[in-house]
């Protein structure tokens, strides 16, 4: 079963600003006050690659399986302890579902418990893009394939060393490519 995380279509324009304007103010390393609501934010900036991928909707309807879409495109999660890499131990390298863009090593997955496939790192810093997400009555950094916005899942910061983080990844938006041994 697939949980949508989409407010309803009056709603979305508010929270949009609000995502906006969030996301505006969590990606400065100054530490420098929110222009929206005066807090401060202190987190890693946003980094893009030179070759963004834009599709519509329709497109990626069309590309991917319908999980794979509502996960991707539309902000949904996968039930835990049901994905098809949540156990999953084949050295290689997770690539983005949507766009084949490289997101994490297996050498950086371990096992948290949480039911999903979770990664204390991605395989760069540009791989990944992030934002405030306050859905479900709660503050969360929302994890993003940098090439094509697909959502993949959430950062937590009780992972592991060496970056004490967890990012909880949805199995359906990633592609696992073995390693040759």
């Amino acid at each position: 079963m697939i949980r949508a995380a989409r407010p309803p279509e009056k709603v979305q324009i508010g929270l949009f600003y609000i995502a906006c304007c969030c996301a505006s103010c969590a990606f400065q390393t100054t530490g420098a006050p929110c222009r929206g609501h005066g807090t401060k934010r202190e987190q890693t900036p946003r980094r893009l690659p030179m070759d963004k991928l834009e599709k519509p909707l329709d497109a990626w309807r069309e590309e991917l399986s319908d999980e794979q879409f509502q996960i991707c495109r539309l902000g949904a999660t996968e039930r835990p302890f049901t994905g098809k890499y949540n156990d999953t131990r084949t050295p290689g390298v997770y690539h983005c579902v949507c766009c084949d863009a490289p997101l994490f090593d297996a050498d950086a997955k371990f096992d948290s418990g949480c039911g999903w496939p979770s990664y204390f790192q991605p395989v760069s810093d540009t791989a990944i893009a992030s934002l405030d997400d306050f859905s479900h009555g709660m503050h969360r950094i929302e994890v993003r394939c940098a090439r094509c916005d697909a959502h993949l899942g959430h950062v937590f910061p009780d992972g592991p060393k060496p970056t004490g983080l967890r990012y909880c990844i949805n199995s359906a938006s990633l592609d696992l490519k073995p390693r040759e041994v």
